[in-house]
């Protein structure tokens, strides 16, 4: 090993080493608002169903993406393929009834407008949730926006 290799070894080996000097013995560890440590194993089961097929979901607050009011169980969402927009495409929403695509969706991050979906609101289900029968992890006292009530 040559000899600049090797300082650049040391080097990598001496900031690792306080690195982790840098952490206290016995260190509190990060719990969550529930008060209990952070791991998949405190987490429910996650047996939860899907709410049946429902007319649109209320907002409760400005700018929330809509919640899907139906089941997507085996719904095809790839790069080639977009099963969402069978029904909310602008051409096919009249004839399915379902909510279209918003104009958001058709403009890209500097503001300017597509013929096409954006590339960053193709994947539906990075904002669009559906609804489950689950309880809330953590009770809250959060009231709807006063313009959407």
């Amino acid at each position: 090993m040559n000899k600049k290799t090797r300082q650049i070894a040391l080097a990598l080996l001496a900031v690792l080493g306080l690195s982790a000097a840098a952490v206290p013995v016995g260190a509190q560890q990060v719990t969550s608002i529930r008060g209990a440590d952070v791991s998949a194993s405190d987490l429910p089961a996650g047996n939860y169903k899907q709410l049946p097929d429902q007319a649109p979901i209320q907002r409760d607050y400005v700018q929330q993406p809509p919640l899907i009011p139906h089941k997507i169980e085996g719904y095809e969402l790839t790069k080639n393929f977009n099963r969402c927009m069978d029904c909310h495409a602008w051409s096919r929403y009249k004839e399915t009834g379902a909510t279209k695509v918003s104009l958001t969706h058709f403009k890209d991050r500097d503001g300017g407008e597509l013929s096409n979906i954006s590339p960053r609101r193709y994947f539906c289900l990075q904002c669009h949730v559906p609804q489950l029968d689950a309880k809330p992890l953590v009770g809250n006292t959060f009231q709807r926006a006063e313009g959407l009530r």
